[in-house]
């Protein structure tokens, strides 16, 4: 029994001896991976790429794919970098496939960037042709110290004509024969023409514009329509406003700060936009100052600007001769002529039932603008509204009134609504000036459909038939789908002919 006792005493003490050196090594162990993995943890210990953008510009003609490949860098040169997660934000359903350091996976955890060392990584992209989308967007985001970074991915699809930051410097032209896609907007410049034709497709990656110092001579035809709008073509974007274009807060003018979508800069002349429909930007057409009196800007014929998320026209002291056009539902002003011009609408639909809280009239007209000096004082600039005509056109919407008239009596206004229909709750304080004549108030003019697909032909009963002045349709004697307005001596408001 001793000698039991013994050997099971000598038993315990090896266990327990054996314990320590376990528990010793283990620590050890421990103290030693750290040491070898004493990864930096501050957040200001970023990774570097070699770019911030892998971009594939091939143009596909059939089901292509491409790679690209950019390096990433670890920005501390004493201690490693763990990378606890690399992804694909896209998942499974991106067009996008990389390989990590050899591994060709989607997402990949707890990467070990040695001091000095670098990552490579490859990105592949497969487009097929016969979908809608021009251009396929994702990124490669990075997560490390507690910061995410990505790396953007864009690849451009095959049937388009790329511009991308691209200056128009000769006299060119754009068919119907492969459409355009303006990335990063592109400039027409000075005395340079730019010529749309028939049946063209103009599309606009989100932010981008079409700046024109030159000219820009749009000829659709009332069968073949020329089409500026966003990239993207999916149903849901079809009414989708402000999906191309840019917008800028102006602190140094009581207007809005906007610029973008088709842009008229200073200068600009002798442009014309006929048979065009322009859609879904922030700001359709903005028409700036024009430097060469007596010569138009921009003459509009034929042209809807319709579901513009700010402003459909956004004009400044420019001159603009509009027939037969359509300005529909836009989330401010459907026209804005601000800072004096000179401005002729004949038979012109302005029809604005944007269908968020809209809180302005979609019709502005003003002479003046406000800035601050460089004392940071308020200060007004006067321009004259030499003309503004409106002759047998529909300005109609959800709003009370749909027209303000914003002047200052120190500089010239000029305008005239001429047997238009008119929604204005304040007409009465209209009534009676030669600023008005012969008009329709408040009467709803029936339009076919003010919700999709938006027809703003006119009902059979609408109050717009037959009462528009001959004097005036004289001038436009053929409505935008080539009907004839003068056959039975009793021409339709606005840009429609009602056929029975």
């Amino acid at each position: 029994m001793s000698v039991l006792k013994k050997i099971f005493g000598m038993i315990k003490k090896i266990a327990v001896i054996l314990s320590i050196i376990v528990s010793f090594t283990f620590v050890w162990l421990i103290n030693i991976s750290c040491e070898k993995n004493n990864f930096t943890t501050d957040p200001e210990d970023k990774l570097i790429f070699s770019k911030d953008t892998v971009q594939f510009d091939t143009v596909f003609t059939q089901k292509g794919s491409a790679t690209r490949y950019f390096v990433i860098k670890n920005s501390n040169k004493q201690k490693p970098i763990l990378i606890n997660k690399i992804f694909l934000a896209g998942g499974d359903n991106s067009p996008y496939r990389i390989n990590i350091d050899g591994f060709p996976v989607n997402n990949l955890n707890n990467y070990e960037l040695e001091r000095g060392d670098s990552l490579f990584i490859f990105v592949e992209v497969t487009i097929n042709p016969g979908q809608n989308d021009m251009v396929e967007e994702d990124s490669i985001v990075f997560v490390s110290n507690g910061n995410v970074q990505n790396v953007k991915l864009i690849a451009f699809g095959q049937n388009v004509t790329l511009l991308n930051s691209k200056f128009i410097s000769n006299d060119t032209t754009w068919t119907d024969a492969k459409p355009v896609l303006i990335y990063n907007s592109a400039l027409v410049e000075e005395n340079v023409t730019l010529q749309v034709t028939p049946g063209a497709k103009v599309y606009f990656h989100r932010g981008a514009s079409l700046f024109v110092k030159g000219s820009i001579k749009v000829n659709g035809d009332k069968d073949n329509r020329v089409l500026f709008t966003g990239d993207r073509l999916e149903p849901y974007y079809a009414e989708l406003a402000g999906q191309w274009g840019a917008f800028l807060e102006d602190a140094h003018r009581n207007t809005i700060g906007i610029f973008g979508g088709i842009h008229l800069l200073a200068g600009s002349k002798n442009s014309e936009i006929n048979f065009a429909d322009i859609k879904n930007a922030i700001i359709g057409l903005q028409v700036d100052s024009c430097v060469t009196p007596g010569t138009p800007t921009v003459r509009l014929n034929s042209t809807n600007i319709e579901n513009s998320k700010i402003i459909g026209l956004y004009a400044l002291g420019s001159t603009i001769e509009a027939e037969n056009c359509v300005f529909a539902n836009s989330g401010q002003y459907n026209v804005a002529c601000l800072i004096g011009g000179d401005y002729r609408f004949l038979h012109c639909t302005m029809a604005n039932y944007w269908l968020e809280n809209r809180q302005t009239p979609q019709l502005i007209l003003n002479n003046y603008y406000n800035y601050r000096d460089a004392n940071g004082n308020i200060q007004t600039s006067f321009r004259d509204l030499h003309d503004a005509y409106f002759g047998n056109c529909i300005i109609y919407g959800s709003k009370d009134n749909e027209i303000k008239l914003d002047f200052d009596n120190r500089s010239l206004y000029n305008f005239r609504f001429d047997n238009c229909l008119i929604k204005q709750k304040d007409f009465k304080d209209f009534e009676g000036t030669d600023f008005f004549i012969d008009n329709i108030w408040n009467e709803n003019p029936k339009f076919k459909d003010i919700i999709k697909p938006f027809d703003y032909e006119l009902d059979t009963l609408s109050p717009a038939k037959d009462v528009g002045k001959l004097s005036i349709a004289n001038q436009v004697p053929l409505d935008q789908l080539g009907n004839n307005r003068l056959l039975d001596g009793k021409p339709d408001l606005g840009a429609y002919e009602r056929q029975e």
